[in-house]
């Protein structure tokens, strides 16, 4: 076997990565090595590649976590998984599993996590190192490349969407209709949601009524808030923000029903302010969600293996990583990029 692969690296914050030739690595006890076969590009990756972020990761580094691929090669030690599994590499690289937070089924926060593309190499490479006990399980029948979307944007929506609790037949707003939330309206829609799509594009909000959407708002073209409450008579029960911009972030809280909650995804730098008054006397819940859990990863690619939820991707090779995160930047990408790493 070649020892040598191709990586996309971050040398410096905001310059564009490099394509440089780095040593295989081999799993230490306990890791495994995954073959890449595709890795999704997230406009989390634009802000690894910018360091927006208060806690940056440190060049040079290997972006993406979003990888799918099959392990060819396994640690003294690991007992769950085995050569030939195919896995995803996600976010959520691995915890400490005996905090207060990985007890109970949180370990999004544990307080020594690790993160796939950002405090540890990730996918932007032909090859991954990874820990066995925090891989996703790719099912049977679900193509690598579609699976890529579902380890991050997939299961950050799918959780978001659980964390509004809204219920079956009531209203939540999507707003930011992209690489997220064209996979949130399916979630909504297969978990029993009358969902208002919120974006600033046309071609967008058609793509989400082809999904289901049941309400479109051009937040251009009116008060998004006034539109979103005369539309659901009242603002919707749960509101998931997954646009990267702190005006959707202000626009949520007032389009959330009294009593209800609204949920953050969307990870803009900065502050936005909050209507105290009004959050205060309608009782409304705002709450950050971060990825998901194991448990939930499992739940939203089983949704997406049963052919419930398809993510909308754009192959790519790995060469035009920096057209891609530029267009990410520029909010150039209708849904989701996906690098193939099965063509030369």
């Amino acid at each position: 076997m070649n020892n040598k692969m191709n990586a996309a690296v971050v040398v410096e914050f905001g310059a564009p990565l490099e394509l440089q030739k780095w040593d295989i690595p081999t799993p230490a006890p306990g890791q495994i090595l995954v073959k890449t076969e595709a890795c999704g590009v997230c406009h989390t990756d634009v802000h690894a590649w910018r360091g927006d972020w208060p806690l940056k990761p440190k060049p040079p580094f290997i972006p993406g976590h979003e990888g799918i691929g099959s392990i060819v090669a396994v640690g003294t030690g690991v007992t769950t998984a085995k050569i030939g599994d195919r896995v995803g590499v996600p976010w959520l690289y691995s915890a400490c599993g005996h905090c207060e937070y990985c007890l109970s089924a949180w370990e999004t926060v544990c307080a020594d996590a690790k993160y796939g593309g950002y405090t540890m190499n990730g996918g932007f490479a032909e090859y991954i190192l990874a820990d066995p006990n925090y891989v996703a399980q790719i099912p049977d029948g679900l193509p690598s490349a579609e699976a890529a979307p579902i380890i991050c944007a997939g299961v950050t929506t799918y959780k978001g969407i659980k964390e509004t609790g809204a219920k079956p037949g009531q209203w939540i707003a999507i707003s930011g209709i992209g690489g997220l939330g064209h996979l949130a309206v399916q979630y909504a829609k297969v978990m029993g949601l009358r969902v208002c799509a919120i974006d600033v594009d046309d071609g967008k909000l058609a793509h989400a009524k082809r999904l289901g959407a049941d309400l479109l708002v051009n937040a251009k073209a009116s008060d998004p808030i006034e539109t979103v409450k005369q539309g659901t008579g009242g603002g919707a029960h749960g509101v998931l923000i997954t646009a990267p911009s702190l005006g959707a972030f202000k626009q949520g809280v007032g389009m959330t029903r009294k009593h209800g909650t609204c949920v953050l995804n969307g990870l803009p730098p900065g502050e936005f302010p909050t209507p105290l008054f009004d959050v205060v006397a309608n009782c409304i819940t705002i709450r950050g969600s971060f990825v998901g859990t194991r448990m939930d990863m499992a739940e939203a690619l089983a949704f997406a293996a049963e052919g419930k939820v398809k993510a909308d991707i754009e192959l790519q090779p790995l060469s035009a990583i920096n057209q891609v995160l530029e267009r990410l930047e520029q909010g150039k990408v209708a849904s989701r990029v996906v690098i193939d790493f099965t063509t030369a």
